[in-house]
């Protein structure tokens, strides 16, 4: 059993050579955290210009997407504009070679259409959807009632999206009398 300390004794006889710990002067503190809070401030500053450089170069990129957005498409529409100038162009016309070139320039039309996801909505013997379909009269038909029974316009979709809607007119029941 050991006996209880004298509250004047040392802890341990061993420890009495250690050197006494310093405080740092108040200005040395003061110094210390003005330098921590220059560098903070310095930091935040370049990460404020950073910021504002990022913010300005995605500006820049959205103003070019909008203006440049259609080039692919553009630049695959001249060559129908193209072929249709060269049909008006053409001296001799006849009802046949006529009728091939509006289907060549059709069929590059079409192909168009498809390379950029344009589709056509074509919804005969479908049911009238009001968000891809635009009723432009009722008819009384045998067909079911509230399904289109005639194309007037064709809608067209981009990629899933509507661009114009196709105008039809819509079934209703046949009135009995």
């Amino acid at each position: 059993m050991q006996e209880p300390q004298q509250p004047n004794e040392p802890a341990n006889t061993a420890d009495t050579t250690a050197t006494p710990e310093v405080m740092p002067s108040i200005e040395e503190l003061l110094k210390q955290a003005e330098l921590k809070a220059q560098e903070h401030h310095d930091a935040w500053l370049r990460a404020k210009a950073e910021t504002e450089n990022i913010r300005k170069r995605a500006q820049t990129d959205v103003a070019s997407a909008h203006k440049y957005a259609i080039e692919n498409f553009s630049t695959a529409l001249v060559a129908v504009k193209d072929s249709l100038e060269a049909a008006l162009a053409t001296e001799n016309v006849t009802a046949e070679s006529l009728k091939s070139g509006v289907e060549l320039t059709h069929k590059q039309l079409s192909s168009v259409f498809e390379k950029f996801n344009i589709v056509d909505i074509n919804p005969v013997g479908q049911k009238f959807d009001p968000h891809r379909h635009q009723a432009i009269t009722t008819v009384e038909s045998d067909a079911e009632p509230n399904s289109v029974v005639q194309v007037f316009q064709k809608g067209y979709l981009l990629n899933e999206r509507v661009l114009r809607p196709a105008m039809v007119s819509v079934a209703k029941a046949v009135e009995k009398a």
